[in-house]
């Protein structure tokens, strides 16, 4: 079996205590990918202790040649993207055609931040005092704990730490512990990319172990975390008493919207793509699907037989639409809220159970799963499930689908499908989400936009695009006065009397 190390003070080193984690492929558990550190407060520790010495360094190298480093490690993605994408895979489980869309998030994360590395703008405005400069530029923070969840390997860890980087932090990344082998392939690229040894710590393990170490160590001022809404109020409980900065990206129970005057075969593909796409294992996956009174029926029909031919295997075969849930808590946690739905009343109208057959028989394979007559307010209708269960609630006028919609306690992202302008307008400004799409599913990021949802999905930062580089650093005013004599701003430049 092969054994991996944790990146810690420029080497690959064991965990201080020896202890260790099987990596398992959850289309076939029988498939061992490897065995990784089981890691700790001692190696969290030794890992902050060393990337305080690469921020010292880093620091001092200018922002363009940071992102120098970002480019080349871009071109390295690009130059072993099927490789990546097929470990990807084995490890986590969705389809190739998945895990390639993974990488190139993460190629072009890479080729943004590092023009971001020369537009790292700052303020220059008017002082009101005579020959006395003013401005504002951006600083690097200091050490950078990056903590990521399983279902995108690769681009969730380029969103944060690219960034961070080229904002010229150092980095203590902890990758899920179900994806630890694409978390190290990554920190092998950035190395070989250029990236200073002690500027970049990799530290595998649990995240009750290694993770809850990273938030909660003094030396590491700065966390991003993306995860569970639960994990995450400890992650910012302890960051709030500590006063860290914070980044929080949580949970989702996003809607698509489906509208009497939609187009009902581009809706269809939509609500296929955004509820069983990654086996519903993403934040932003359709998991209400809200259906208007005149089309519903007809709609509910199309989409069962679309979902039944849905073929269920191993990612890395060729005809696969849908992969396994990553573990067997995830799959337990699906079955428990099949029994949720069906004891609140709604009926089951396709799946609720594991799925069975040839090639699927050793991994933790569940059938796409569709009920229909939710009601809003409802355990289905209200809290995050993270698998292929769709909740299907009828609704009247587009009013109503706007008010179900925002009555969650998420709110991350939003689809609406109409051929009104009124109505597709109404929504980008009347939906309580983060994002809105009108038209397509769910689903589905561009490396320079924002990312991030309202409500108990995130505390207000955003990943990607421009405004992340601000979480990344801080701002610096800085002035200069070269008249030659005191001058009191206010108290000269303003009098009385």
């Amino acid at each position: 079996m092969p054994v991996f190390r944790n990146f810690i003070a420029g080497q690959w080193v064991d965990a201080i205590d020896g202890q260790t984690f099987d990596n398992v492929n959850p289309a076939d558990t029988t498939d061992i990918i490897g065995r990784f550190p089981l890691s700790g407060a001692q190696d969290v520790d030794r890992a902050v202790q060393s990337a305080q010495r690469g921020f010292d360094v880093w620091r001092a190298t200018p922002a363009p040649l940071r992102g120098d480093v970002m480019r080349r490690a871009g071109d390295l993605l690009a130059a072993r993207k099927e490789e990546i994408a097929n470990l990807m895979t084995r490890e986590m489980g969705k389809p190739l055609a998945e895990t390639r869309g993974d990488v190139q998030e993460g190629i072009d994360t890479a080729y943004y931040a590092a023009t971001e590395g020369r537009r790292l703008f700052g303020h220059t405005v008017p002082s009101e005092l005579r020959s006395k400069w003013a401005m504002s530029f951006r600083r690097p923070i200091g050490v950078a704990g990056i903590i990521t969840p399983f279902n995108f390997p690769l681009a969730i860890p380029t969103w944060k730490m690219f960034p961070a980087l080229v904002c010229g932090n150092a980095c203590v990344f902890k990758p899920a512990e179900d994806v630890p082998h694409t978390g190290t392939v990554f920190v092998e690229i950035l190395l070989e990319a250029g990236l200073p040894p002690e500027v970049i710590q990799l530290v595998h393990g649990r995240g009750e172990m290694a993770g809850a170490a990273i938030v909660s160590h003094p030396g590491i001022p700065i966390v991003s975390f993306t995860g569970s809404t639960e994990t995450g109020s400890f992650v910012g409980e302890t960051c709030g008493r500590m006063h860290k900065r914070l980044s929080l990206e949580m949970g989702g129970k996003n809607a698509q919207v489906v509208l009497d005057d939609a187009d009902l075969e581009l809706a269809l593909d939509g609500v296929l793509w955004g509820a069983f796409g990654t086996t519903g294992q993403r934040c932003t996956a359709t998991s209400r699907l809200i259906l208007q009174d005149g089309i519903h029926d007809e709609f509910v029909a199309r989409l069962s037989d679309r979902a039944r031919a849905l073929r269920l295997g191993d990612g890395r075969r060729e005809g696969t639409d849908v992969g396994p849930l990553v573990h067997e808590s995830a799959l337990k946690k699906v079955e428990a809220y099949v029994e949720i739905g069906r004891s609140e009343g709604a009926t089951l109208a396709l799946g609720g159970t594991r799925a069975t057959g040839a090639g699927l028989e050793r991994g933790h394979f569940f059938q796409p799963t569709i009920f229909t007559g939710v009601r809003p307010g409802s355990r289905l209708e209200q809290e995050e499930i993270f698998g292929p269960v769709l909740s299907v609630i009828r609704v009247g006028s587009a009013d109503e689908a706007f008010r179900v919609n925002n009555d969650v306690r998420y709110g991350l992202s939003s689809s609406v499908y109409t051929r009104s302008v009124q109505v597709a307008f109404r929504a980008l400004q009347d939906l309580d989400n983060g994002i809105t799409y009108i038209n397509a599913p769910t689903i589905g990021a561009e490396a320079h936009l924002p990312f991030g949802g309202v409500k108990q999905t995130g505390n207000g930062h955003r990943e990607g695009g421009w405004e992340v580089y601000e979480f990344y650093s801080e701002t610096k005013v800085g002035y200069v006065d070269y008249s030659g004599v005191l001058q009191r701003a206010q108290l000269d430049t303003y009098t009385t009397g």
